[in-house]
């Protein structure tokens, strides 16, 4: 992100001006996001002038297009047709041999774990939607952010612009209903760092329900996720005090003033933060939650489309 703010404010009017439509600013005239490159042939011309070679950009082989050299060199790095959860970083952003499987279109192998504590069950629910409880102190404001866009293996993380949100008191649980297609997730609030419950109600193959628990954008306390549909797979963590224990080094103030744990792969406010990865694998372990992507966090699945989400 960096990189691509500092090729904007290079560029000048008459590139702006075709760019414009593709190239999303915030109120200070500062880019938060942009389309897919491959939409508009300006726009990934003027992507490669500073992403070329560090990542993929979205024109690959595909459908019998042969693609582009590089793209295609980038793209071999993983294989499957899972999808990601994408950040913007700075620093050496290359693919791991098996990078952070969010919003998985299959059933990945869960745990069954000793049940954590469970939403109150009277709640009505009916259709896709996400059985939401507020386990802490005070009442929160959850807002729920669909992905950007969703593609073959990718998805374009949302960090500015939230469908819905709810405001649910300490103790008690509601039922959001949302359409099947919703891919992305739901956090306190709308800042970073969060502690993100990812999820897709209707998934490719089973058009069941699938999420997890990711502290990869920070940590703001405790959460977890699981299944409905009476197969009781659950994910997460429930220790309250996570946040409070945790080193000084592996936390950041957020703009609110709340004081969370810093993120684990980096976004456009820094690189990873090494004591917030030691701390959580430490504290809550890959087993329960994504820390630094990879594998051993359970897909929590739910064939009829509704997930439990509980914030303590």
């Amino acid at each position: 992100m960096q990189d691509l703010r500092a090729a904007w404010a290079r560029a000048d009017g008459n590139l702006k001006n075709k760019l414009k439509g593709v190239v999303h600013l915030d109120g200070h005239g500062i880019p938060t996001r942009i389309d897919a490159p491959k939409s508009n042939k300006d726009l990934e011309n003027w992507v490669r002038t500073f992403a070329e070679g560090k990542v993929y950009i979205g024109i690959g082989a595909w459908g019998g297009n042969a693609g582009d050299v590089g793209d295609n060199a980038q793209s071999s790095a993983a294989h499957g047709s899972k999808d990601l959860l994408l950040t913007y970083n700075d620093g050496d952003a290359s693919p791991a041999s098996e990078p952070h499987l969010a919003h998985r279109v299959q059933a990945a192998v869960v745990e069954h774990r000793t049940p954590l504590p469970k939403a109150d069950s009277t709640v009505h629910a009916d259709g896709p939607g996400i059985i939401l409880a507020n386990r802490g102190k005070t009442e929160t404001k959850f807002f729920f952010f669909p992905n950007y866009w969703n593609g073959n293996g990718t998805a374009g993380a949302n960090f500015d612009k939230p469908s819905t949100s709810i405001a649910v008191k300490p103790g008690e649980t509601h039922f959001v209903s949302l359409p099947a297609s919703f891919k992305g997730r739901v956090q306190r609030g709308t800042l970073q760092p969060a502690t993100w419950a990812e999820f897709q109600l209707s998934a490719d193959n089973d058009h069941g329900a699938h999420g997890d628990i990711s502290l990869e954008q920070g940590c703001d306390g405790a959460a977890t996720i699981a299944s409905t549909d009476g197969s009781k797979v659950e994910g997460g963590f429930t220790t309250v005090d996570t946040v409070a224990r945790a080193p000084a080094a592996a936390k950041q103030k957020r703009q609110d003033g709340v004081e969370c744990i810093a993120s684990t792969v980096g976004n456009w406010m820094g690189g990873p933060n090494k004591a917030a990865i030691d701390y959580l694998n430490k504290e809550v372990g890959q087993h329960r939650a994504y820390i630094t992507g990879g594998t051993g966090t359970p897909d929590i699945a739910s064939r009829n489309q509704r997930l439990e989400v509980v914030f303590y």
